[in-house]
């Protein structure tokens, strides 16, 4: 591989062999908010201690071969939480650089229910939505979505009956 100007890229690492540039690559990752379903002020955040033993984080997770980003959102809230989801929103990206990330951002609407919390996951706690805002690290990705969808809630459950399904 050789340096090689391309177009507007600027410098890319070139493959003289194959006469291909090789741009970078990154796997997709989601983060995800629960949300109790039947309180939207109400989110559940877990703790890992690999990752932060002072502060709570939001659900994340890579995204399986051949899976959506949305049933990845679904399936890493159940796996960490053991929660029934009802139905995941995409809210927006966020550029992780700590880890040189594209995250998924989702809002996971699930069944308050006992935590039934894998083994990646150290503990697991409900909040309101003030004190989830407390607990989550300052300039953290969780603290962004977090903020997201307090800012735009209203929205998100507005297309949505309280059974999750879709208004006419």
């Amino acid at each position: 591989m050789v340096p090689r100007l391309i177009g507007d890229e600027g410098l890319v690492p070139y493959c003289e062999a194959c006469a291909i540039p090789r741009f970078g690559f990154s796997y997709n990752c989601i983060i995800a908010l629960p949300v109790n379903a039947q309180n939207p002020d109400e989110v559940a955040l877990i703790r890992q201690d690999y990752v932060s033993r002072k502060s709570h984080i939001c659900v994340a997770g890579y995204v399986k071969h051949g899976e959506t980003l949305e049933a990845c959102a679904c399936r890493e809230v159940e796996e960490e939480l053991g929660l029934r989801v009802c139905d995941a929103v995409y809210t927006r990206s966020y550029y992780f650089e700590r880890k040189d990330l594209l995250m998924l951002g989702f809002v996971v609407r699930v069944s308050k229910e006992d935590f039934n919390i894998s083994g990646e996951v150290d503990s697991a706690r409900w909040f309101s939505l003030d004190e989830a805002e407390d607990e989550l690290q300052n300039a953290s990705i969780a603290l962004q979505l977090l903020r997201d969808y307090r800012a735009g809630r209203e929205q998100v459950h507005s297309t949505l009956d309280p059974a999750g399904r879709e208004n006419a």
